[in-house]
């Protein structure tokens, strides 16, 4: 390997620029998906008490703040995301007192707390929606969601060809004959941005929120708020082609929309994030999200899309670094998340299977443990070295694998119902995480329960059965992130080394750290090991590991 000299295109400070050094830069953020963290109430759904209970465990890791998805009251139609009262606690999760626990508990081991906040839609349970049922068409009730008379006889057929992201039409017919739009389900009515009342309201949400003291909110569907004039039909070539590009999705106009909440998240102390969940591309077009008088940070889910191989994975790293530090944000990396097949899975399914299909118990796209242990070890150590904030999903420390042995009858995703299980959906990367080999629940409920199953293998993989043995998962994690905030990773600069086709290697400050994505051995640059993403048998790399070596 030589020190070659092809810096990175973007060879610009992740961590620091004009507009100071806030935490969120750097920071690594825990994503916690309540209903299967922990459950104190022993009702087989994780709470809020649960989390609490859990927060030490979260804090040894050594992250700076947790992610907590929806915790609102929901009939739970999509696991939250169908809110029905934006400023108040579900009874499934616990009470707002419980909340104030749980968010003082996170302040006093020095964790940040982000929530998620849902304006795409609502739940067709928020009084809103309810009042614009029982209200006629043209009514003020209805200006507030996307009511459209219907095509073709009598109103009969739906207003354009938009389909649900979750399956069938994104068009339901009321009664009277209007029909709603919902992108989602069809318990997941659009809002109308085009209605201020919305803006006003979500903006009084947001204050809620930052005066229990919040730090910051995770924004689903940031980029769906906002539909083009005279909601045009969908090009199907465009949608054949697999283009991001549509009337419902990525909408200029969505930008005004967070310019207004930087404003309110900008009159109150310490920092407060805005972090878009924002399905767009290419990057430049994710990067206009973060710019500087706009949110603070963007999933960026070109890096969690892109296969295991060395030469896309160059690219995207530059291509992110470049795009997002041009408008003076970090990149955000992310590898797993509750909507995702968990990444030890993922990058090792033969053949890969389609974004968004999810996989289950006849998939054609099978993973090989061994080898998806080894790859998803190796991401998470090349990822952790990079500058710029990451994202952690709740059991990628663990090395949790996608769970595919989930019955039909067993499974609540509503992609898997909307689509009559053409689509597997989601509940392979939710099913609650073990804590305790021989508990309960694996530790996840005193009571036994658990609201989707548990395979058996999680008694291998549960916390307590990790803790301190220096080869697992767990540990990797902890030293990594540890490693990660004494050299200064997040705050970095990545130089490329040249090292071959089929691996990469890259310095950040005094760490130089090479992956091997191909066949043929590597070699280890001289220094000090100081992280191996396997133990290693030799001075060079085998396929799918990672290595950090301190340099002197």
């Amino acid at each position: 390997m030589t020190d070659a000299s092809t810096q990175s295109a973007a060879h610009a400070t992740a961590g620091h620029d004009s507009r100071g050094g806030e935490w969120w830069r750097t920071a690594v953020i825990y994503q916690i998906y309540p209903r299967s963290f922990a459950d104190a109430s022993g009702d087989g759904v994780g709470d809020l008490a649960g989390i609490t209970g859990r927060l030490p465990q979260v804090a040894e890791l050594g992250v700076d703040a947790i992610w907590l998805s929806p915790f609102y009251t929901s009939p739970q139609k999509d696991g939250g995301y169908d809110v029905a009262d934006y400023r108040d606690i579900d009874p499934l999760f616990g009470t707002l007192d419980d909340f104030d626990r749980m968010l003082d508990a996170a302040h006093g081991l020095g964790l940040k707390v982000i929530v998620d906040l849902v304006p795409n839609h609502s739940s067709d349970q928020h009084e809103w929606f309810q009042a614009a049922l029982a209200a006629a068409p043209g009514s003020h009730e209805r200006s507030r969601y996307i009511f459209r008379d219907g095509k073709g006889s009598e109103g009969s057929l739906p207003p354009n060809n938009w389909q649900s992201v979750f399956g069938g039409p994104a068009w339901t017919r009321v009664p009277d004959g209007q029909w709603y739009l919902h992108l989602f389900d069809s318990s997941q009515p659009d809002f109308d941005w085009a209605n201020p009342e919305v803006g006003d309201m979500f903006v009084d949400v947001l204050r809620f929120w930052l005066d229990r003291g919040v730090d910051g909110f995770r924004v689903d569907v940031a980029h769906g708020n906002v539909k083009a004039v005279g909601l045009p039909d969908v090009d199907a070539e465009m949608v054949e082609a697999g283009s991001m590009e549509s009337p419902f999705f990525g909408q200029e106009d969505v930008h005004e929309i967070y310019r207004r909440w930087h404003e309110v998240l900008a009159a109150y102390d310490g920092d407060r994030v805005l972090c878009a969940e924002a399905w767009v591309s290419p990057l430049e077009k994710m990067a206009r999200y973060v710019r500087p008088d706009e949110m603070h940070q963007a999933f960026n889910f070109v890096y969690l899309e892109t296969p295991w191989d060395a030469a896309r994975l160059r690219d995207v790293i530059d291509h992110s670094i470049r795009a997002f530090g041009e408008v003076g944000a970090p990149s955000t990396w992310v590898l797993s998340n509750h909507d995702t097949i968990r990444h030890r899975t993922r990058l090792a399914l033969v053949p890969p299977p389609t974004h968004g299909a999810g996989i289950g118990p006849t998939s054609a796209s099978k993973a090989d443990p061994t080898v998806s242990l080894r790859r998803g070890r190796a991401a998470t150590a090349l990822m952790l070295a990079l500058p710029g904030s990451a994202y952690v999903y709740q059991g990628e420390e663990l090395g949790l694998p996608e769970v595919t042995a989930i019955e039909a009858h067993q499974r609540q995703d509503p992609t898997f119902h909307r689509t009559a299980g053409e689509l597997w959906g989601r509940d392979g990367c939710r099913v609650p995480i073990p804590w305790e080999a021989d508990a309960p629940a694996y530790g996840f409920s005193e009571a036994g329960a658990s609201w989707l199953p548990q395979p058996p293998l999680w008694a291998e993989l549960a916390r307590d059965r990790q803790e301190g043995d220096a080869g697992s998962t767990l540990e990797l994690y902890r030293s990594a992130l540890a490693l990660r905030a004494e050299h200064s990773l997040g705050s970095g600069e990545l130089e490329w080394l040249d090292v071959g086709r089929t691996a990469l290697a890259f310095r950040n400050g005094d760490i130089t750290v090479v992956a091997n994505l191909g066949h043929d051995a590597v070699d280890v640059p001289r220094g000090e090991i100081v992280l191996a993403s396997s133990p290693l048998d030799s001075a060079s790399l085998a396929a799918d590991e990672v290595v950090w070596v301190r340099t002197h």
